[in-house]
């Protein structure tokens, strides 16, 4: 059986039209830190954001500047209240979808950032 020295996700990465656009909106208007904003070239950039203490990151590659389509990003976020973080990014004009509820499982949402890319935020489980 194989095995690996892999211990941890450290980013993934989601496209964007436009890196400075993309860190309004996610520092901006989420609340996230700013990680890592470094040039790789002369006309690229490395970006990456996080919820603040999170060791997981969010590369925010420059795409080819034409609109990207909706994407389900398979990333979830927890938050201690789902219910009080939706009226909080609802207020901060964040396009949230309803708070969806099932027996046994937690309050969770859909929401979208400025390029489509879909995120769900997801009550953690006390």
């Amino acid at each position: 059986m194989p095995t690996t020295t892999i211990t941890d996700v450290r980013t993934v990465g989601v496209t964007v039209t436009n890196q400075d656009d993309a860190i309004d909106f996610y520092v901006g208007t989420l609340g996230f830190d700013k990680v890592l904003d470094a040039p790789i070239s002369p006309t690229m950039r490395w970006v990456e954001v996080a919820p603040s203490g999170a060791s997981t990151t969010i590369a925010l590659v420059a795409g080819d500047g034409a609109p990207a389509a909706s994407s389900e990003t398979g990333i979830r976020f927890t938050v201690p209240d789902a219910d009080a973080e939706h009226t909080a990014m609802s207020h901060r004009g964040v396009n949230v979808g309803e708070v969806l509820r099932w027996d046994g499982v937690p309050p969770m949402y859909t929401f979208d950032d400025p390029d489509g890319n879909r995120y769900v935020i997801v009550e953690a489980v006390r």
